[in-house]
């Protein structure tokens, strides 16, 4: 269910039901892009079911999806669109258009164009556990979860965020796990890393695949190369890759997780059950690996 996690702090949630959540949510459904609309974004039922509930409880945790849509024309179908409106100008009056006129030809070309684009849809996932004001949004992103908490926010007034910030960073973090190699209580390091610069240079070493308790990593650590991106196992349970700005991305919930699960295990309400059941452990051990909480909330 979720494969990128990008981490709020809720510091106050004015709903204390989740119906309460999904009356709000009602009022910004997602609907499909009309004819000559490029983008449209809104709420969907989890469940992937016609008029189903925006939002669902499963085992304490609420859970809602993000939907968007947009319409894609290639730069060069547009290009072309413009450049004939442009010649049928010159060929009528003799001059060519200027600048300004150009872009509002490529206005013009955007409208004929829309209602024959092909269109992308994309979800995403939401979770709020209220008991621990924790808000995870499963975006690739900031700017996908910027997208989402601004709707959220405006959906529920009073709702009040803050990204997730503690006391050390990931970036200063990973570079004592990686240069002592002295992973964190409960974790493990594995086999993935990215190292940046910080000079000028911006030099960038990628590491796939590849051992990372070795003497060249250390040296290009005290050299001043800072981890950007490493992967790390929680509890023998669940891998990620972690990045210096506190997201976690490559979600993959290992086999341990599903000892003892039968084919009757599964559907929404199962893997909700499953996923939060694992996160609402592992988040809190990863905020302690960091030194906890460094934001008063």
């Amino acid at each position: 269910m979720f494969t990128n996690l990008i981490l709020y702090r809720i510091a106050q949630l004015p709903h204390t039901d989740p119906s309460e959540v999904e009356q709000a949510l009602a009022k910004t459904p997602f609907v499909e892009c009309g004819a000559t609309q490029e983008r449209s974004s809104g709420w969907v039922p989890p469940r992937s079911e016609d008029h189903g509930a925006l939002v669902e409880s499963v085992g304490g945790q609420w859970i809602a999806r993000f939907m968007t849509e947009a319409k894609q024309i290639p730069a060069e179908v547009l290009r072309r669109r413009v450049d004939a409106k442009a010649e049928a100008i010159e060929r009528a009056t003799g001059r060519k258009p200027g600048k300004k006129e150009r872009r509002e030809l490529q206005d013009e070309a955007k409208l004929d164009l829309l209602p024959m684009a092909f269109t992308k849809q994309g979800s995403t996932w939401v979770w709020i556990d209220r008991e621990a004001r924790t808000l995870v949004i499963d975006a690739g992103s900031q700017g996908r979860a910027d997208e989402i908490t601004t709707a959220l926010v405006e959906a529920l007034p009073g709702l009040s965020l803050a990204l997730v910030d503690t006391q050390t960073s990931p970036q200063a973090a990973m570079a004592h796990w990686l240069r002592e190699q002295e992973p964190p209580a409960g974790f493990s390091i594995d086999r993935e890393c990215e190292l940046k610069s910080a000079g000028e240079d911006k030099a960038v070493v990628r590491y796939g695949r590849h051992p990372l308790d070795i003497a060249e990593v250390q040296q290009h650590i005290a050299q001043g190369k800072l981890p950007t991106r490493l992967a790390l196992t929680w509890d023998d349970r669940v891998s990620f890759v972690l990045t210096e700005g506190l997201q976690l991305k490559k979600l993959q919930f290992l086999d341990a997780v599903f000892d003892g699960r039968t084919e009757d295990d599964s559907g929404f309400d199962a893997d909700a059950a499953i996923a939060t059941g694992e996160l609402v452990r592992l988040v809190p051990d990863l905020i302690e690996a960091l030194g906890g909480e460094g934001r008063a909330t």
